[in-house]
């Protein structure tokens, strides 16, 4: 990924100066005129950039070679890394030396066209920074405050000039927990972003957190009656999902690289250095180290509502590849968020330990690491779940939570829900409500029973 701060100029601007273009509009000049060659091959690079150019130099030959070994196979994607793989090159290098010291500067005849770009189904067509700041209602310098390419706002040293608060949660035994909340103006906007730009891009079929229509529960179906279930769990799921993941999802969503760039910005973050010094204590020295790291650098922030959606996103190679592996021993995998489930027959509960070191492999190549206190192999002869949800024999909900929720409504049945409230919710009923819902949602022959003893209740 080309650092925001280093433009290449785009066709139209090698068009206007044509007569005496810079370096920059050298490069993506030739770089449109590379994508546009009839094939990858070196006699049509130098061709294309022969056309461009109006006579054969003789450095086009090595640019060529380089180019080619940069990339086996045209990146139609990104014409703005293809220039800076021109730009940096030594045929092209010593090519405006001798321009130079001749005083006979390199010019163009012509351009070719800019390469289009393939988009998913329904995503907008926003190619410039102006459509994008319309869309989200902006201007386009307060599109550059909130998206933030020269990362002004992520090392201001007064709180007041930062888009995020930020909450550390302590967890018993395992490291802390770091929210990171984007104040009222940033969350409308990613809102927007998520509602118009991310939610008509496809996801993995394996995902089944945050996607409508999806749920926990229509995860933990597709493993219910199996041999074996096994679980793992990605760590500081949403902290390893790097800048370069996020744009590289809008690119090949069809977003230009501008675009993609500032919306890259506007959904990750890089948490400030007095932030992460408050860690509260709790884990192990490496995994500490190993979040403070991540939240360091520029990430998804845990909090933001674009967060979720563009991490299934960035995951679906990780989804594939998983899928693939389960496949090779005859499993069924699915993803809710950070946890992992796979289950399988006798193939996978014979090989169950080769298969999870082969899983942690394609895991750690694809950026992320596993949780090893959450890596679990359960076979049919103890309970298997997947993300809390029973699945030995068909969806259920753990038997003692059952009986927890049973107690408690027959307790209020007999002796009134006002002293049964202990945990001092405000709305008692409504929590009660949201309790048996969810046992109806995994059973609903539970939960139905649940819902007679709860209407009968004199509230």
């Amino acid at each position: 990924m080309i650092p925001a701060g280093q433009a290449v100029a785009p066709a139209a601007a090698v068009l206007a100066r044509s007569s005496r273009p810079t370096p920059d509009a050298l490069a993506s000049a030739l770089s449109h005129a590379f994508l546009a060659a009839d094939d990858w091959s070196k006699p049509a690079l130098m061709t294309a950039g022969t056309g461009i150019l109006g006579a054969r130099r003789r450095w086009l030959g090595p640019l060529a070679t380089h180019v080619l070994r940069s990339y086996h196979r045209p990146p139609t994607d990104a014409p703005r890394e293809l220039a800076a793989v021109v730009l940096g090159s030594e045929a092209f290098g010593e090519a405006l030396e001798k321009a130079a010291r001749q005083r006979r500067p390199i010019t163009l005849v012509r351009y070719a066209a800019e390469p289009a770009v393939a988009r998913a189904a329904r995503v907008p067509r926003l190619d410039t920074l102006a459509e994008l700041a319309e869309v989200l209602d902006l201007s386009v310098g307060e599109l550059e405050w909130f998206s933030d390419p020269g990362q002004w706002n992520r090392t201001a040293s007064s709180r007041r000039l930062q888009h995020y608060r930020y909450q550390w949660r302590s967890r018993p035994g395992r490291v802390p927990r770091l929210l990171e909340i984007p104040l009222p103006r940033l969350r409308g906007l990613q809102r927007t972003v998520l509602r118009e730009l991310l939610s008509p891009i496809p996801l993995h079929d394996a995902a089944h957190g945050f996607v409508s229509g999806r749920s926990a529960v229509s995860g933990a179906a597709l493993h219910a009656g199996t041999e074996v279930v096994v679980n793992l769990d990605l760590a500081a799921f949403f902290a390893h999902v790097s800048p370069g993941r996020v744009y590289g999802v809008l690119r090949q969503a069809g977003f230009t690289e501008a675009v993609a760039h500032r919306l890259t910005g506007l959904c990750t973050h890089a948490v400030p250095v007095g932030v992460i010094a408050e860690m509260p204590p709790g884990g192990e020295p490496g995994d500490r180290f190993a979040l403070r790291k991540a939240l360091a650098t520029a990430h998804l922030p845990q909090g933001a509502p674009t967060a979720p959606m563009l991490a299934n996103l960035a995951l679906r190679r990780l989804d594939s590849r998983l899928s693939g592996w389960a496949g090779a021993f005859d499993a069924v995998y699915t993803r809710y968020a950070d946890d992992l489930a796979f289950s399988g027959g006798t193939e996978l509960s014979r090989r169950a330990d080769a298969f999870v070191r082969g899983a942690a492999r394609i895991v750690a190549d694809e950026g992320h690491s596993l949780n090893r206190l959450k890596t679990r192999v359960h076979r049919a002869g103890v309970r298997q779940s997947v993300t809390g949800v029973v699945v030995n024999t068909r969806t259920n909900v753990a038997r003692p939570e059952f009986d927890r929720l049973k107690a408690v409504l027959h307790n209020c049945l007999l002796l009134g829900p006002e002293g049964q409230n202990r945990d001092g919710h405000d709305d008692f009923r409504a929590h009660l409500l949201g309790r048996i819902a969810w046992v109806t949602s995994v059973n609903p022959d539970r939960g139905a029973k649940l819902r007679a003893v709860f209407d009968a209740i004199s509230w």
